[in-house]
């Protein structure tokens, strides 16, 4: 009975949530907003809602999208969505509301995965370039994004970053690291201290690179030079997005901005920055604080004022009933004793836009 009771109560909430979201839908159509509801939202990923963080009683809006945390396309949450499928959906969502002028990206990241950040990036550029008319959809005009960088922007978080056409940093902000690294351990000789020895049988070479049971010494010298030689052109690749990215900013930006200092390269080696440090050799074009960036959003989109918003994921019963489906592991639970308190989950194999303090 107490069962039947909880789920008859869960069935009333979320038909009160979908009619809820109906009405707003229609109410968002008729205001300027292309819905999903009308078909020309996104067809699967995350289902968001608006928020109000800061209500100046006026009709444009400043989109705010956050990045907190270790940059990764793995990490799902409950409705299956990783950060960048989200990130993604809050721009197209920013996008198709006419109401909204430009957004801003607040930046509090490490850094993470090189592919994870290379996918941001190469969204906010699409965002602010807008994009022609195709396939029957109408052309959309590109709008500007501002960065407000947080405590930590370095790394990947720099590298999505430097995709904005204003960067704001506060003067203890830690920036930069613009670098590369891939992490691995080798414990052959704690193998050996145990009597475990490995048995490996493999096709080629190269089948076993970066495997950790070798000896050092079995390490061929041509592996070390292939694994430098893809550090090194991801590093390049990260290099060419600095300077495309400042360099379009400053083509837009004039005077007011920032451009790279004629020596920034020297100080593309994996050094972090401050703020201060940042401001000077042309990584970020302001120092100050959130409501610096905000104002400066309303002078670059030519507004006076504007309402802050925010978009969330909404879950609803589907999300509750999804759970019912999933894999025993989804479901594991795991004690944390503190020995991985602050220490990011790297995956095997993958390269890192990262700064690893």
């Amino acid at each position: 009975m107490i069962a039947s009771i909880i789920l008859l109560v869960v069935l009333v909430l979320s038909l009160f949530g979908n009619v809820t979201q109906f009405v707003m839908n229609t109410l968002a159509f008729r205001h300027g907003l292309r819905s999903e509801a009308f078909g020309s939202g996104r067809e699967a990923g995350p289902r968001l809602e608006e928020s109000i963080l800061e209500n100046n009683g006026s009709q444009n809006k400043v989109a705010v999208i956050t990045v907190d945390g270790i940059i990764t396309s793995h990490d799902t949450d409950q409705a299956g969505n990783n950060m960048v499928d989200v990130i993604k959906a809050q721009l197209d969502r920013a996008r198709d509301d006419r109401r909204v002028k430009a957004v801003i990206l607040k930046v509090d990241s490490p850094g993470g995965e090189v592919l994870a950040s290379d996918q941001i990036y190469k969204a906010i550029r699409d965002f602010e370039t807008g994009q022609p008319a195709e396939h029957g959809e109408p052309a959309r005009k590109g709008k500007p994004v501002i960065c407000s960088m947080g405590s930590l922007a370095a790394s990947g978080g720099y590298y999505i970053s430097s995709g904005c056409r204003w960067i704001v940093a506060n003067d203890l902000t830690i920036t930069g690291s613009i670098g590369v690294i891939m992490h691995g351990w080798n414990y052959r000789g704690l193998m050996d201290k145990v009597g475990v020895m490995p048995m490996t049988f493999k096709s080629g070479k190269f089948k076993d690179m970066l495997s950790g049971d070798r000896e050092p010494s079995e390490i061929p010298p041509e592996e070390h030079a292939m694994v430098q030689g893809l550090i090194d052109e991801t590093f390049g690749r990260f290099k060419e997005v600095v300077a495309e990215g400042r360099g379009d900013a400053h083509d837009l930006n004039k005077t007011e901005g920032r451009a790279l200092a004629a020596d920034w390269k020297d100080y593309a080696d994996g050094r972090v920055l401050s703020g201060t440090q940042a401001l000077k050799l042309g990584f970020v074009d302001e120092v100050g604080d959130f409501d610096d960036a905000v104002q400066r959003t309303f002078q670059i989109a030519h507004i006076g004022n504007a309402n802050l918003v925010e978009y969330r994921e909404r879950y609803d019963l589907s999300n509750f009933l999804s759970m019912f489906g999933q894999s025993s592991q989804a479901h594991d639970i795991k004690l944390d004793f503190g020995a991985e308190a602050g220490m990011p989950k790297l995956r095997a194999g993958l390269m890192y836009f990262l700064y690893e303090p």
